[in-house]
């Protein structure tokens, strides 16, 4: 499952909450505290969003974005 580590009011993280949602991917959001961030969020810059696709750590949502469509986005035939 994945796990997001977000700010809750943050657009960025938003965006990917959207995505993983409109793939029906299902994943775990964890809100990080700012004043005790989780290693891993320091280990990434400090930034969010953040997500741990069973050990693939990625940061930028925009990355994500495209990480999620490519991995878990419909196929279709043409």
């Amino acid at each position: 499952m994945i796990k997001l580590y977000q700010l809750p009011n943050c657009p960025f993280c938003a965006k990917v909450r959207e995505k993983l949602d409109e793939l029906e991917v299902e994943y775990e959001v964890i809100n990080i505290d700012r004043e005790n961030k989780p290693q891993v969020v320091k280990d990434m810059g400090g930034f969010v969003p953040i997500i741990d696709d069973e050990g693939h750590i990625m940061k930028e949502s925009e990355e994500i974005l495209d990480y999620l469509d490519s991995k878990y986005g419909a196929i279709t035939d043409y």
